[in-house]
């Protein structure tokens, strides 16, 4: 096997931690001794060993001598754990490859050049592409202190998310759905304006088996949330934020008492400011967040320009109806070149849909 396969089977050992690392990485590291794999091991939980040391600790013999393989490069300082470089350097490993450089500043090539320093092969970029796309989330978070922001919508093949009564349940197969719950599963928080409460009453939890539930925000500028919802009713199981505009404290004590978590933030054009909504959200140590909102929410989101990818399932429907709603409502651009720009644009199916990603590359207006 080369260098390439070892790390492929650490990018897969990578996947298992996902939804339960947030706001630290997916890492997955392989040792190799002589041809034979050794050891390996995954970022399994927040708080947990990393990649590294559970690879260590996996180990059936003895590690020194042989060559770790992991998807992000090893960390130097003290953080919920203690440094990997030390642990590399105490097992005896000759050499190591890497394949996603760390953009946190307190790593940021540190780790590598320690290893160097101290008689260490190591070699980086192997499988860059696919280790980079292991952690889209982290590397924003890190970078810009923010979420990243994912614009999660179902639609018909026409272009609507509900039919002319408002009616939206079903839009897309079981398949779809469960593929939702995943991504539930993976985000640290998910987001939906109060319209979306009023009109469906969801519950905005993770339905995967095993699956972890994100922190449920709903903004909601004049906190109209019903206090019998089942959002507020299961406040007390499911962590809520209920982001609001300034308010008395006594209109929020109901909620709070509920089990709520009701955020007073400042206003931008009559409305919650949505990047002081980020901000906050940002030093909560919420690193992404799945945009589950109605074309209103959508469209000042892209406004904003805080959407980073959009996930569009693809319904073979058509509804039909001038007056059905589409994602993305709101003003919208003046002219096509004004358009919110994707790349990296991936097609799946999904049972009887389809499923289209992509990056936001240029926000509306033409910002990059």
């Amino acid at each position: 096997m080369k260098d390439a396969d070892y790390m492929a089977l650490a990018v897969s050992l990578a996947e298992r931690g996902r939804g339960w690392t947030n706001p630290n990485p997916v890492v997955g590291a392989v040792l190799v001794k002589e041809g034979r794999v050794i050891g390996r091991g995954w970022h399994r939980r927040l708080g947990g060993l990393h990649a590294e040391r559970e690879a260590l600790k996996d180990c059936r013999e003895s590690p020194e001598g042989a060559v770790l393989y992991v998807t992000l490069e090893p960390c130097c300082h003290h953080g919920r754990q203690p440094p990997c470089t030390s642990a590399i350097l105490e097992a005896g490993i000759r050499r190591v490859v890497v394949g996603s450089p760390d953009p946190n500043p307190l790593a940021a090539g540190k780790g590598p050049d320690i290893l160097r320093a101290h008689g260490v092969e190591v070699e980086t970029g192997v499988l860059r592409a696919e280790c980079d796309a292991l952690n889209p989330a982290f590397f924003h978070y890190i970078r810009t202190g923010r979420p990243y922001v994912t614009m999660k919508y179902a639609m018909t093949l026409d272009g609507k998310i509900a039919a002319r009564t408002g009616a939206s349940q079903w839009i897309t197969g079981e398949e779809a759905r469960r593929r939702v719950h995943r991504d539930r599963h993976a985000n640290a928080a998910i987001l939906a304006g109060v319209g979306t409460v009023l009109a469906d009453d969801p519950l905005l939890t993770c339905r995967m088996e095993g699956g972890r539930n994100p922190l449920r925000v709903v903004c909601d500028t004049r906190l109209q949330t019903p206090p019998g919802s089942r959002i507020v009713r299961t406040a007390g199981e499911v962590p809520t934020v209920l982001a609001c505009g300034p308010l008395e404290p006594e209109r929020a004590a109901p909620f709070e008492a509920a089990g709520c978590r009701v955020w007073s933030l400042p206003l931008r054009g009559g409305r919650v400011d949505l990047a002081a909504l980020m901000d906050r959200l940002g030093a909560a140590e919420i690193d992404s967040v799945l945009l589950e909102g109605g074309g209103t929410l959508n469209w000042a989101m892209l406004e904003a320009g805080l959407v980073r990818r959009v996930q569009a399932y693809i319904a073979p429907k058509l509804f039909g109806g001038a007056a059905a709603k589409s994602p993305v409502g709101g003003p919208g651009v003046a002219l096509p070149l004004q358009a919110a720009e994707l790349g990296r644009i991936t097609v799946s199916r999904i049972g009887a849909d389809f499923l289209l990603e992509g990056e936001v590359e240029t926000d509306v207006y033409g910002h990059c």
